[in-house]
């Protein structure tokens, strides 16, 4: 659902999208956030007869990368951050799409940015009045919802390369390569989104306050942080994924070298039992009483001497 907010030297308030036409060209500040599944985004952007044409379809793309054009008297910003809602399909990161000019600034989103609702309430409080100030609101509400989701991803590799050797391996895989995806799909968006923060912030907009474009600079420095963390991440992540992968092919060839060791120790035994048991006359001491347990005695101190070869040799190691 569209929102549109305005606010006029401090006092800030919500109005309706069929009003926002009449009352914002007059407003100090004004602020419109579409939802871009409905058909009302399509009326708030074609309303806007000062945003150039290359703007208002870049409004509307659905798939969008972080970025920040200049354009004309305004700018374009494309900027990503946690969804609203755990959603399992798209990316893991959420767009919303800024345009930036004196006094207006226009959102547009296709899935729930968990910023907004934070950045809105700091509207209506007071707290931003210019277009500065609400996508430097933006870039600290979604650097700040990162970075603890980010360190998230270390510690839990942490646990994973302290309990390499446990029994369960497939399982600490598994977990091992969910987290490098996961490093590697926000890393896909942060580190484009410090390169946006950083060239907004050198932007000459007469919009832009010296206070804002701090506050752009540190949220630019934290995603450059962050994805530098997230490299750092995906690279230890495939190295426990590398070591789990030998630990369990040790694991198989240690159990291989097992059983080839049994293997080896009932071959002679199964040859010498074969050969006497073959149903042919001729076959020493077949009558005697003890013969059967001589077979076995027999067996025995072949199998036992098998076994000392094997562990004087060191196989059993």
């Amino acid at each position: 659902m569209s929102r549109v907010i305005v606010s006029d030297h401090g006092q800030a308030r919500e109005i309706s999208l069929d009003a926002f036409c009449a009352e914002t060209d007059h407003a100090a500040f004004s602020w419109i956030h579409a939802d871009g599944w409905r058909e009302d985004a399509q009326a708030v952007v074609s309303r806007c007869d000062r945003m150039p044409e290359a703007a208002l379809s870049a409004l509307l793309a659905q798939e969008t990368r972080p970025r920040c054009t200049l354009m004309a008297h305004g700018a374009l910003i494309n900027l990503r951050g946690l969804g609203a809602q755990d959603d399992a399909v798209g990316d893991p990161l959420v767009s919303i799409r800024l345009w930036a000019e004196h006094a207006r600034v226009i959102s547009v989103s296709y899935r729930p940015l968990a910023a907004i609702e934070p950045v809105m309430q700091r509207m209506l409080a007071g707290t931003i009045q210019d277009p500065g100030d609400l996508i430097a609101a933006f870039a600290q509400e979604i650097t700040e919802a990162l970075d603890p989701e980010v360190a998230e991803l270390g510690d839990t590799l942490d646990e994973i390369e302290s309990s390499l050797s446990d029994s369960g391996a497939a399982e600490v895989r598994r977990e091992a390569s969910k987290i490098r995806a996961t490093a590697i799909s926000y890393r896909r968006f942060i580190s484009p989104q410090r390169q946006a923060l950083e060239r907004l912030s050198a932007a000459e907009a007469p919009w832009l306050q010296p206070d804002d474009r701090l506050h752009l600079q540190e949220a630019a420095d934290r995603c450059a942080r962050m994805a530098e963390e997230l490299e750092a991440v995906r690279e230890r992540s495939a190295l426990a994924h590398e070591e789990l992968t030998d630990l369990r092919a040790e694991q198989m060839n240690r159990q291989a070298l097992i059983i080839s060791v049994v293997a080896l120790v009932f071959l002679p035994l199964t040859f010498l039992t074969g050969l006497l048991g073959m149903n042919v006359d001729g076959i020493p001491f077949a009558h005697e009483a003890w013969a059967f347990w001589g077979v076995v005695g027999v067996c025995g101190v072949m199998a036992a001497g098998i076994a000392g070869w094997f562990a004087a040799t060191h196989w059993l190691r």
